[in-house]
Formats: C-alpha cells, structure tokens, sequence
C-alpha cells in the first residue's frame, strides 16, 4: 500500500504538471502545498493525522500565493523593457508601411516586420506610405506617417 507521504507528493507533481494546460499561474502553488504535506508527513508520521494534513494543505496553498504568486509571476511572466525603453511585445516606435488605406475613424491595415496590423491615424493614409507606430491598444496599432 502507498504511504500518504508519497500520495501527497504525487497529487503535487500532477497538480504543477497540469499548470501547463490551465492557464492562470495558480495550480503551481497548490501543488507546492501537497508536496510539503507530504514532507511534513514522512517527517511527523503517523502524528500527522489526515485533519492536520488538510489544514497544512489550506494554509501552505494560501500562503504560498500570498507570499510567491506576484513574485514568480514576473519572473515568467514580466515586462520586459528594450535599450530604447520601449516595453517588449508592443509594436510601440516600430516602423511600417500601410497595406490598406486608413482614414480617421475608418481602420486600415499596416505592415510591422512580417506581420500585418490592424491600424488607426489621426489623418488619412495611402497604401504603401511609410508610418512609425505611436502607440498599441491591445491589436490595434495607432500610426503616424514618418
């Protein structure tokens, strides 16, 4: 028969394994927590009984996210600023050229690189006219012509 110990470490290992497929960057800690009940069970034994096991569970889970989450988060996950101070992941100072016509109110398409953009611009812009982004709202680019 498995001890509890190792039943912990595995429900552990599953639970941070499976934060690869869910998204949100929490499942991580709550396998954090089983793995520590498990520790915590191969040290104390059978002294650690299952009452014990879930509330070290709930309060190695809360704390962990409380202590661990904004601090790994941007470890894997934070903005990342270039040498010209431009945040990473935004298209923000690139240039381009227009694919499809823009006027005021009436979104166009740009070229950035080897990716086509939805744009925006304050005046009315031909195709193939030359533009440097000037800032990024989720997809769409705001442009201006260079």
């Amino acid at each position: 028969m498995m001890s509890c110990g190792w039943l912990w470490i595995y429900v552990g290992c599953a639970l941070t394994l499976l934060e690869l497929v869910v998204p949100g960057f929490v499942l991580c800690f709550f396998g954090l927590a089983a793995a520590t009940v498990g520790v915590l069970r191969f040290a104390f034994g059978e002294a650690f009984s299952p009452t014990w096991q879930l509330a070290a569970f709930s309060g190695c889970s809360i704390l962990y996210i409380v202590l661990l989450r904004r601090w790994l988060k941007s470890v894997f996950v934070g903005d990342k600023v270039d040498r010209d101070g431009v945040l990473s992941g935004t298209c923000v100072g690139r240039s381009g050229s227009v694919a499809a016509a823009i006027s005021p109110g009436v979104p166009g398409r740009v070229m950035i690189g080897d990716a086509e953009w939805d744009a925006v611009a304050d005046a009315p812009l031909a195709a193939g006219v030359a533009v440097r982004v000037v800032s990024q709202t989720n997809l769409t680019l705001k442009v201006a012509a260079v």
